[in-house]
């Protein structure tokens, strides 16, 4: 799990409860008429994937986790649900194959070893693409990025929406975090402010202590948005994406040697990116956008 998932599970049911008890109210200021927030497009809508013939297919066990909200989580009647598991549902759908799909919760530490063991065949959860993992299993395309974004007190200026109206300010980030060297690199004239924690950060944001943090695009609109930022602060400019520091975004981890359901997912995944369905489940769960 990358530090940026990671995080985000801490945060997990805290995130949950915000989106639909608060569902984004002050998450920011409203503008005239509302637009419907769109997800990036991450498939070519010229590029034609094609469908593998999956006759032959006897099952297919996607595993997931119940502790991620609101990516994958049990809802009050232990039912599993989210975006991931939602997706997961729908690509079933798409490839009509959904009397053959099982989507079953694992801790996620279990997660790679029951995929190795044939105690599943896909895996929807977060899992960090990376290196050493490409040596043994096989990805998907990526079908949704977490970008970063900058959060601004609401004394401060907040019209601009300009990056350059930072410069020379001090702009609070958690140390070590990729988002440390993110900042960093795509904004050298700020002046970072390293925190070991990212509540001491957020509580330094909203004593307005700094000129803005710079963090993930999930948790900090959900912070924003609930009880304890006590309405303090915006977002502010962005969002920043980065393959280099926050890695490739959400795919499906396969088996190394299973081309065919990796066809097939990232058949399916076009497809839903084209006709919209994808675009619903997104907006089911992040009714504000990420971007």
């Amino acid at each position: 799990m990358t530090p940026l998932l990671s995080s985000l599970k801490t945060w997990g049911r805290f995130l949950l409860l915000v989106v639909f008890a608060c569902g984004f109210a002050s998450a920011a200021p409203t503008t005239g008429v509302a637009q419907e927030p769109e997800m990036p497009v991450l498939f070519d809508a010229r590029e034609r994937l094609p469908k593998p013939d999956l006759s032959n297919l006897v099952r297919l066990r996607i595993l997931t986790t119940a502790d991620f909200p609101p990516f994958n989580f049990a809802d009050q009647t232990g039912r599993l649900t989210g975006f991931n598991v939602d997706l997961a549902r729908e690509v079933c759908l798409e490839l009509k194959i959904e009397a053959k799909c099982q989507i079953q919760a694992l801790p996620f530490e279990e997660l790679e070893a029951a995929l190795k063991n044939g105690a599943g065949d896909a895996v929807m959860a977060g899992v960090a693409v990376t290196a050493a993992r490409r040596q043994e299993f096989s990805f998907s395309r990526p079908y949704l990025t977490i970008p970063a974004r900058f959060a601004r007190h609401s004394a401060r200026d907040l019209d601009a929406q300009d990056p350059g109206a930072l410069a020379g300010g001090t702009v609070g980030v958690v140390t070590g975090s990729a988002h440390e060297a993110m900042l960093k690199a795509f904004f050298p004239k700020i002046i970072p402010v390293l925190f070991e924690e990212r509540g001491t950060m957020l509580q330094a944001l909203k004593e307005n202590k700094l000129s803005a943090v710079f963090s993930d695009g999930l948790t900090l609109p959900f912070w924003i948005a609930g009880e304890a930022s006590q309405n303090c602060c915006r977002l502010f400019t962005g969002p920043y994406v980065s393959e280099a520091f926050l890695g490739e975004g959400l795919t499906v981890m396969l088996r190394k040697d299973d081309a065919m359901l990796s066809d097939a997912f990232d058949h399916a995944l076009a497809v839903l990116s084209r006709n919209g369905r994808l675009q619903d489940i997104y907006l089911r769960y992040f009714p504000h956008g990420l971007y």
